[in-house]
């Protein structure tokens, strides 16, 4: 029986907790009321204070080019590796995995991207206008009257951005994954201009198929000028039949290499100019900020009830 009755008591204690709880937010329910409408305010303010993002994407597929090659090369890579000639199996990496970690490095920024690039839309860009689609840039970072950077900086950094410091600004904007399962990849570059998105995002593809076209078209070329010495220096004719064999396979990819402009990655979806923004989420700020004023100003209350009855006992 006395654990009934405890439990009783017990009971009608968090009722009264509860009722005390509700009583106390309900007194001071215009402070809640004030702070979550400043807050809310607030948020609006600070929303309608960024600038519109857009995002241009692209949905790619690696081209199946270089594993043929590499593939209808196999059958010599034996008498290859005799005549000094690397040719790779077919459990090595091809050129499109290596493709999506060279777009992230800075290398290829440095070498393949900032050269072909506005620095400026990059590193002091202030808005873009829609109506005539002109940037406008930060006076304090970048004069445009003379063309000259302005900005206050101490060391590292440097009075024009280095490649560096450009680079880390411009993972910000880039974003690349696979699929593992179906091994398409997505890229995607965001921006306040939906126009230099779109160009950034060709030009990324662009240039990291013509790194690999080029690479492996400079390896193919020093294959055939040295086939052709070995060839011209052989006697035995059973070793120059088969390095003619391998010649003419070395020929042949470099016909392919010349004739395919997509050479590590082709499109699916192309990047293009999108016409809705993918950011900010305005109305997800203004709820955030009123979530968020809602519950310090009842912790505020709560608080000032407790302490106040606190300094009265």
């Amino acid at each position: 029986m006395q654990d009934l009755s405890d439990k009783h008591t017990n009971d009608f204690d968090d009722e009264i907790d509860l009722l005390e709880f509700l009583y106390v937010l309900l007194e001071g329910k215009w402070i809640i009321v004030s702070l979550t409408a400043f807050a809310s305010i607030v948020g609006v303010i600070y929303s309608l204070s960024l600038p519109n993002v857009y995002q241009s994407k692209a949905i790619l597929v690696p081209e199946e080019s270089s594993n043929s090659i590499s593939g209808a090369l196999g059958n010599y890579r034996g008498l290859a590796g005799l005549a000094g000639i690397n040719i790779p199996s077919n459990g090595d990496l091809g050129n499109s995995a290596k493709a999506i970690k060279k777009i992230s490095s800075l290398s290829f920024f440095e070498n393949n991207i900032l050269p072909n690039i506005y620095l400026p839309d990059l590193m002091a860009v202030k808005s873009w206008n829609p109506d005539t689609n002109i940037m406008s840039f930060d006076e304090n970072l970048y004069d445009t009257s003379t063309n000259t950077w302005v900005r206050d900086f101490s060391f590292p950094k440097q009075q024009i951005p280095s490649a560096q410091e450009s680079f880390r600004v411009f993972k910000t904007h880039l974003t690349i994954s696979e699929d593992k399962k179906s091994g398409f990849i997505d890229l995607s570059i965001k921006h306040q201009s939906p126009y230099i998105a779109e160009q950034w995002a060709e030009l990324v593809i662009s240039e990291v198929n013509a790194f690999y076209r080029q690479k492996d078209k400079s390896e193919s070329e020093k294959a055939v000028n040295y086939l052709n010495q070995k060839i011209s220096i052989t006697g035995l004719s059973e070793i120059k039949e088969a390095l003619a064999q391998l010649l003419q396979e070395e020929i042949k990819k470099l016909t392919l290499i010349e004739a395919n402009q997509s050479y590590v990655f082709d499109y699916i979806d192309p990047p293009v100019v999108m016409e809705q923004k993918s950011e900010p989420k305005r109305s997800l700020i203004c709820i955030l900020f009123a979530l968020l004023g809602g519950a310090l100003s009842v912790l505020l209350v709560l608080i000032r009830h407790y302490a106040f009855n606190e300094k009265t006992l």
